[in-house]
């Protein structure tokens, strides 16, 4: 059972500034190097990654729902062939992932990204390591934005239902006992709502596509609840975007934003933090 009141005592960030991917643009994303490159940077607060659901039930930190070419590689360095190409994460058992380097394959997306060989990580591990690293770096513990990868339409094909999904996720959370400093994240609304419903001290973060025409008043009423965090794309961010949000007692963290201009502009939006593949600019 989780601490109600433990919970509702820590505090999350003022202004969260997030490492998006840990920190993508710096370093392989999603990685537990990704996650440390971010905690060496003093201003980031926050780490956001990305969670899917193997074959064997086992939660690990990784975006798409196949492996991509564009960055994963065999270990022995030759490209993904046959029905690795592409091959979605939920059909592949956690230790057959490890034939897989998501590292060390040049990305010309982020080029400045350092190359080093790397393995898909296991949720559990990568807070292990998060947890032990940032008592050796900082003063006080990081704060994490993990968002659920699925897709309405996709269950039992890309990822399992939502209540099983949310379930293995937070299982992990609350067991390493990181639940107080975690949001959950989703663009697929069943997953922040069935949390809502059967873990309500667990924050939420409702994902939003950059086509959106809705308005706050009409996001929430979609969900069905007020969530914690509205995060819409950076370039949905008005004044009066962010003033209704603040009315309702929401904040506004928006992605993925790499430009230190558009930083500062949204600052001036008094939005509640900052999504950014390169945290080296906060």
């Amino acid at each position: 059972m989780l601490n109600k009141q433990r919970l509702h005592n820590d505090t999350f960030p003022v202004y969260s500034y997030e490492g998006h991917r840990g920190a993508r643009g710096l370093y392989p994303e999603n990685s537990i190097g990704a996650m440390k490159a971010a905690i060496d940077l003093p201003k980031v607060t926050t780490l956001e990654m990305d969670c899917h659901i193997t074959k064997d039930k086992k939660v690990v930190v990784y975006h798409d729902h196949y492996l991509n070419p564009k960055f994963v590689q065999y270990v022995n360095g030759k490209p993904l062939s046959g029905k690795d190409d592409k091959g979605i994460i939920y059909h592949y058992n956690y230790a057959d992932l490890a034939q897989f380097d998501i590292g060390s394959k040049f990305y010309e997306d982020f080029p400045k990204q350092k190359k080093v060989p790397t393995s898909i990580a296991l949720l559990s591990d990568l807070i292990d390591e998060v947890e032990n690293y940032a008592k050796e770096k900082r003063n006080t513990p990081m704060f994490y934005n993990i968002e659920t990868k699925s897709n309405a339409g996709k269950d039992g094909e890309y990822h399992p239902n939502p209540p099983e999904f949310s379930d293995l996720l937070l299982q992990i959370v609350i067991d390493k006992g990181i639940a107080a400093r975690t949001v959950i994240q989703s663009f697929d609304k069943r997953t922040i709502q069935y949390i809502n419903r059967v873990y309500p001290q667990i924050k939420t973060s409702y994902l939003i596509g950059g086509n959106n025409k809705k308005s706050v008043a009409e996001l929430v009423d979609e969900l069905d609840y007020s969530p914690f965090i509205l995060s819409p794309h950076y370039s949905l961010i008005t004044a009066n975007f962010v003033k209704d949000a603040h009315k309702a007692g929401i904040k506004i963290v928006p992605w993925t934003v790499n430009d230190d201009q558009e930083i500062k502009k949204l600052e001036a939006l008094q939005v509640d933090g900052i999504i950014s593949d390169y945290p080296n600019l906060f």
